[in-house]
């Protein structure tokens, strides 16, 4: 019987017109060190070495549109950033150049754009964590 392959979410990457503004963005918001820095690529991770964030330069970089349209770039993903303070945590990703949307879905949800233009949500879990 062959063994499955062992299989490790790494990162998660984010295209924007310049990495190392979008990183320095999330670095803020997150509060996590820079793992490695290149022309045209950043990489960040929490402290315990778990997957991070990777931001790569890509100069056609279109902005998703959220909520989608057929006419614009839809949005293929998003990030939920868990907060245990759902107001201070949108003061501080606002303060950090961040935008908030006109459109929120949810009371206990925050949607915003980074300053790249990627859709990201701030929430506060409650109930048992999974």
């Amino acid at each position: 019987m062959q063994t499955q392959p062992r299989f490790t979410l790494a990162a998660t990457t984010l295209d924007a017109p310049d990495c190392h503004a979008l990183a320095r963005f999330y670095r803020g918001l997150l509060g996590w060190p820079v793992r490695k820095e290149e022309p045209g690529w950043v990489e960040i991770a929490p402290p315990d070495g778990s997957a991070g964030l990777s931001f790569q330069t890509e100069p056609l970089f279109t902005r998703p549109q959220w909520p989608s349209t057929r006419s614009e770039q839809q949005m293929m993903m998003h990030l939920d950033i868990e907060v245990d303070d759902l107001p201070s945590a949108v003061e501080r990703a606002l303060a950090l150049g961040a935008r908030m949307l006109d459109f929120q879905p949810q009371d206990d949800v925050r949607v915003l754009f980074d300053p790249a233009g990627h859709p990201f949500c701030l929430f506060v879990r409650i109930g048992p964590s999974v």
